[in-house]
C-alpha cells in the first residue's frame, strides 16, 4: 500500500512538473515572438459578404445588447448577413424579433433563424445556419460578446491568405472588477489568449477556435467535415480537424472583443465542466490522428498537452489526496527520504507555471495597473488566490475529465449570462440563477475538512513541508463548497 501510494504520488507529480515545463516553453516562444515586428495585411480592394451568426437560447438579459452591437458593426451593409441562431423556449425570442424589426428597417440584412428542434445544441444550430449562410466568411459571437465596431475590418485581410481558415481575436471582460471571482478568472483567461495561443502559434503548432470572437473562411468549415456535436467543445474539435486538413489559423492578440464573465459559482461550474469535458472528449477523439500524424516532435508534444490541458486537473487531485497519506509513509519510513529528496526537483514545475503567469499579468495589464511594481503587487495578490480556487474546483473539473475520456455522453449545459458589469446590477429577480446541492459539492466540502486534517497531521509529525498545499487545499475547497450552496438572494457583488 506504502508504495502504492508513493507511486501513485510521484506520477501526479511528474505530470504536473511536464505540463509546467510545456507552459514555460510556451512562455519562451511568446516572448521571442514579441520581438518579431508584424505588420497588417492590406485591405482588400472589396469587401467580401459576411454572415455573423449569433448563436443564442435563452438569453433574454444581453441578447439586445448583441444585437445592436453586431448590427452597428463598420462594415459595408450589402456585404454583412446577420443571422440570430435562437433556440430559445423563453421571452428572449420575442426579445430578438422586435431588436430584428428595428435594424431591418434601417437596411440591415439580419434574419432569426429558428431551428425545429434543438438537436446539436450549439454546434447543430451553427450548422443549421452554415447550410443558410450567404457569407464566404462566418464571424460567430456568444451572447455575452460585446465586439468592437471595427471587429470585421480588423479581421477579414488576415484572409488574404488563402491557406487562412481561421481568425481568432483574444478575449477581453466587461466586467473584470465585478467581484474577486470575475479577476481570477481573468487572470487565468489572460494567460490563454496571451501567452498560449501566442506561443502556440509562434510555434507554428496547433491553436484554437475558441467558440467565438473569431471568423472562420467558410469553405475551411465545410472542408473539414462540418460542426459536429459528439464532443462538447464542438470549437476544439472543429479546429483539430481543419488543422489537419493543413489549414492555418491565426490570431491575434491586439484585437480584442469584451464579453462578461460568469460571476456565480453555479455558472463558473457550468462552464469549466463543458470546457474541461469537452477537451477530454476532443483528445479521446483526436490523439491517434495526432500521433500518427507528419507534424514534427515539438508540435506533437504541444498538441499533447493542449488536447489533455483540462487533465492538470486529474493530477492535482491525485497529488493532494495521496499527499496527506504520504507524510505518514514518510514518517513511518525513513528508508523513503531519498524519494522525498528528489521531489524537491519538481519544485521547478512550480516556478515554471509561476513564471508563466507573470508574463500573462505583465504583458496583458490588469485595470488600474500600469507596469512595474503595480503589476507585481497584482501579480502577488491573486495569483496565490488563482491557485487555491483552481485546487478547490479540481474534483469537478476531474469529474468532467474522466466523463469525458469514458466516452460518457451529457447534453451541452450553456452558461447563463446575466449583464452584470458593476455591483449596483442585481440578481434578486434573475431567472436562471439556480444553486443545486449535489454528492460532488458535498464531497468538496469533505475534501475541505480532509485536507484541513492534512494541516493538523503536519503539525503532529512535526512535517511542515506540505503544510502551506494543505492550507491552500482546504481553504479551496472550502471557498468552491460555499459559494456553491450559497443563496443568491442578494445585489450583485
Amino acid at each position: 500500500m506504502e508504495y502504492i501510494v508513493v507511486t501513485g504520488y510521484l506520477l501526479a507529480l511528474t505530470y504536473i512538473c511536464a505540463f509546467s515545463l510545456g507552459q514555460l516553453h510556451l512562455t519562451y516562444l511568446y516572448l521571442k515572438g514579441k520581438k518579431i515586428p508584424t505588420h497588417p495585411p492590406l485591405l482588400p480592394e472589396e469587401w467580401p459578404v459576411v454572415t455573423v451568426q449569433l448563436p443564442v437560447y435563452n438569453e433574454k438579459y444581453v441578447v439586445e445588447r448583441l444585437i445592436d452591437c453586431v448590427a452597428s458593426f463598420d462594415y459595408p451593409t450589402d456585404k454583412l448577413e446577420i443571422q440570430v441562431l435562437d433556440d430559445s423556449t423563453d421571452e428572449t425570442t420575442e426579445l430578438i424579433a422586435e431588436r430584428i424589426k428595428y435594424w431591418q428597417a434601417r437596411g440591415v440584412e439580419i434574419h432569426l433563424v429558428r431551428r425545429p428542434d434543438r438537436k446539436g445544441f450549439k454546434a447543430g444550430a451553427l450548422q443549421y445556419g452554415l447550410e443558410r449562410a450567404k457569407g464566404q466568411f462566418i464571424a460567430i459571437f456568444d451572447a455575452d460578446f460585446l465586439p468592437q465596431k471595427g471587429f470585421l475590418k480588423s479581421t477579414i485581410p488576415y484572409f488574404n491568405n488563402e491557406n487562412t481558415g481561421v481568425v481568432q481575436t483574444r478575449w477581453g471582460h466587461i466586467n473584470e472588477t465585478f467581484s474577486l471571482f470575475t479577476r481570477l478568472q481573468a487572470f487565468g483567461l489572460n494567460a490563454h489568449f496571451s501567452i498560449e495561443q501566442s506561443g502556440r502559434s509562434q510555434a507554428g503548432s496547433f491553436i484554437n477556435f475558441n467558440g467565438t470572437a473569431g471568423v472562420w473562411r467558410k469553405h475551411c468549415i465545410v472542408d473539414a467535415g462540418g460542426w459536429s456535436d459528439d464532443t462538447l467543445t464542438e470549437d476544439l474539435d472543429l479546429s483539430y480537424r481543419a488543422q489537419f486538413r493543413g489549414w492555418h489559423f491565426e490570431y491575434l492578440e491586439k484585437v480584442v472583443s469584451p464579453a462578461e464573465l460568469p460571476v456565480l459559482m453555479s455558472s463558473i461550474k457550468s462552464q469549466q465542466y463543458r470546457w474541461n469535458k469537452g477537451a477530454a472528449e476532443t483528445a479521446r477523439k483526436n490523439i491517434k490522428k495526432l500521433w500518427r500524424s507528419s507534424l514534427p516532435l515539438t508540435n506533437k508534444l504541444h498538441a499533447f498537452f493542449h488536447l489533455f490541458n483540462s487533465s492538470i486537473f486529474l493530477a492535482v487531485l491525485l497529488s493532494a489526496l495521496f499527499s496527506i497519506p504520504m507524510l505518514f509513509v514518510k514518517a513511518g519510513n525513513p528508508t523513503l527520504n531519498f524519494l522525498f529528496d528528489l521531489g524537491t526537483v519538481f519544485l521547478a514545475g512550480f516556478f515554471a507555471i509561476g513564471f508563466f503567469y507573470w508574463v500573462a499579468v505583465k504583458n496583458t495589464l490588469a485595470p488600474g495597473f500600469s507596469g512595474g511594481w503595480q503589476s507585481m503587487g497584482y501579480y502577488v495578490r491573486y495569483f496565490p488566490l488563482f491557485l487555491t480556487v483552481s485546487m478547490g474546483l479540481s474534483l469537478h473539473n476531474t469529474i468532467a475529465v474522466l466523463e469525458g475520456l469514458a466516452g460518457i455522453r451529457t447534453p451541452f449545459i450553456r452558461t447563463p449570462k446575466f449583464n452584470v458589469s458593476n455591483k449596483k446590477d442585481s440578481l434578486r429577480k434573475n431567472i436562471y440563477v439556480k444553486n443545486n446541492l449535489t454528492m460532488s459539492t458535498v464531497t468538496e466540502g469533505l475534501l475541505g475538512l480532509y485536507f484541513l486534517f492534512g494541516v493538523a497531521a503536519g503539525f503532529y509529525l512535526k512535517d511542515y513541508g506540505l503544510l502551506l498545499f494543505h492550507l491552500m487545499l482546504s481553504g479551496g475547497f472550502m471557498t468552491v463548497f460555499y459559494q456553491s450552496i450559497r443563496k443568491v438572494n442578494y445585489a450583485a457583488g
